[in-house]
């Protein structure tokens, strides 16, 4: 008999908002998607379920009773290794200084629509993937070279620009990714075919699949 293939797990993703709309909204949109999701109302039980289950990312809320969701991001940061990107109501300059110091992977403002945090958790995990081998080998000089990039005094530091052709490639490949059920070298060579196809560079593509998106999303339901 011929043993079937170890099948994959699905990544898992930590969820934590005081707005249990918002929490139970978000969490239902990622499992479709196929993800994992634990979830959390408090800053609190965030940290007991990364500590239990080690998510690969984590979308935190800002603002909450107890624990911040700065506090939580510190936490996972120094303590877990843990990845995270907020979600939240606030984009003053106070508030995105923090979330660049703590090194979030991204930082989405609310109202949010599903449809536009599936793709930005996608996009986030892929350049995860891709960044994995650099922040795990390269030898000591490189690690210290790394950890210096990424200090919150660096000038560097923070979450990507999305407004930056590397971001802008990534999201709409994780929106591929999402839509038509296939993997990041398929959405690559979907793209890659579609910019030849109207002679455009590969960015310029990224950004018309954007655009289609947010138009999508700016359409009434019938």
């Amino acid at each position: 008999m011929n043993a079937s293939p170890p099948q994959l797990l699905p990544t898992r993703v930590l969820v934590v908002d005081d707005d249990r709309l918002v929490l139970a909204t978000v969490a239902h949109g990622l499992s479709q998607a196929g993800y994992e999701v634990i979830d959390a109302d408090n800053g609190d039980d965030a940290i007991l379920l990364a500590r239990q289950y080690r998510p690969a990312l984590a979308l935190l809320d800002i603002r909450m009773e107890g624990l911040s969701g700065f506090d939580v991001a510190e936490y996972l940061r120094t303590q877990l290794g843990t990845p995270f990107m907020f979600l939240s109501a606030f984009a003053d300059d106070e508030t995105r200084a923090k979330v660049a110091a703590l090194g979030a992977v991204a930082y989405l403002t609310k109202p949010l629509d599903i449809r536009q945090i599936v793709p930005a958790v996608q996009a986030a995990l892929a350049r995860l993937r891709v960044d994995a081998p650099a922040r795990e080998g390269g030898g000591a000089r490189a690690g210290a070279d790394e950890a210096e990039a990424s200090s919150p005094a660096s000038a560097s530091a923070g979450p990507p620009d999305l407004e930056s052709s590397d971001a802008v490639v990534a999201l709409a490949l994780g929106i591929l990714m999402h839509r038509h059920t296939i993997t990041r070298d398929a959405a690559l060579e979907r793209l890659q075919r579609a910019a030849v196809a109207a002679q455009r560079p590969l960015q310029a593509q990224a950004r018309q699949v954007l655009a289609a998106i947010e138009q999508l999303a700016r359409t009434p339901p019938l």
